[in-house]
């Protein structure tokens, strides 16, 4: 299609995404409230209580915190704020479908695969990694609020609060998406399984670090339950890797196939010393000597 017929389509592809993501967000409009509850009463549950200021100075085991709203428009714009993501999220098959409907037309039909199969594979691994941070939030804040000296009052706003669970769901979503990335990269030909394989002390040991900052619990096994299944991932990763590595690597020893093209040594080489060239032989009307030739200027033959 030309440039203006590739723009239109585009403007058809994003107009039916937004369209899409408004609908959904007027749909969750309706159940903003449910949805603040679903993510706020784990910790809620965990970390909040109604006992007064004087009560709790005569704690001595034990922190609690009050959810609050700050100003005015708090409630509005949180309202919308959250609307409007949960319209993202929701409307994202919509929304994924017009991208892949717009760039699927330029793949071929084995990049077509590979981009399914990834995706594929990356919503559900994006999927578990939310779980693990729902269900991490409790003792993180449990442990959090802990550090709050007796006799203080910790009153948490909302908008906050919705803003770390928030970035802990992306985090703990995309750190699952690691051992995808390693894959792709192995199919592009830029990372080999054996260089991932000799990486195996630094990524544990990395996922850990991350592990230990991003459940910043005190017991281990919070820890644990992060880290274990991303080093059970990237080893899987491992495996995958190698596995095509071979596959790759006996494909390559057995030849092309029948309708492939064998590669070319395009590499320029030294043509050697140059052998001399004897003048070429006189051409008849030459022999006559410059007498002749001057004779013979006008005439059609000095063309030839």
């Amino acid at each position: 299609m030309p440039l203006v017929e590739h723009l239109r389509e585009l403007r058809n592809r994003l107009a039916k995404g937004v369209l899409a993501i408004v609908v959904m967000m007027i749909v969750a409009a309706f159940f903003y409230e449910s949805i603040i509850n679903f993510f706020t009463k784990p910790i809620l549950q965990t970390i909040g209580c109604d006992a007064l200021f004087t009560d709790l100075a005569k704690q001595r085991t034990g922190r609690c915190a009050n959810i609050v709203m700050m100003d005015l428009l708090g409630p509005f714009t949180l309202a919308l704020k959250v609307s409007l993501v949960s319209g993202v999220i929701l409307a994202s098959p919509v929304w994924l479908y017009q991208l892949w409907a717009f760039l699927a037309p330029g793949l071929h039909r084995k990049e077509k695969k590979y981009a399914l199969s990834f995706v594929a594979a990356g919503f559900p691994l994006f999927v578990a990694g939310a779980y693990f941070a729902y269900k991490v939030l409790p003792t993180t804040a449990r442990v959090l609020i802990d550090f709050t000296p007796t006799g203080v009052e910790n009153l948490l706003t909302l908008d906050k609060l919705l803003d770390l669970i928030t970035r802990m769901v992306i985090v703990f979503g995309l750190s699952f998406e690691l051992p995808l990335l390693l894959v792709m990269l192995n199919f592009a030909g830029i990372l080999s399984g054996k260089r991932m394989l000799g990486w195996w002390r630094g990524m544990i040991m990395g996922i850990t670090v991350f592990s230990a900052i991003a459940t910043p619990s005190t017991d281990p096994v919070t820890m644990l339950l992060l880290a274990a299944p991303i080093c059970v991932l990237y080893f899987g990763a491992v495996l995958l890797a190698l596995s095509r590595d071979a596959r790759r690597r006996r494909r390559d020893e057995s030849g092309p196939s029948d309708d492939e093209a064998s590669d070319l040594d395009l590499t320029p080489q030294s043509i050697g010393e140059m052998e001399p060239v004897g003048a070429p032989p006189e051409l008849p009307e030459q022999a006559g000597g410059p007498g002749e030739d001057r004779r013979r200027r006008g005439d059609l033959d000095d063309v030839t």
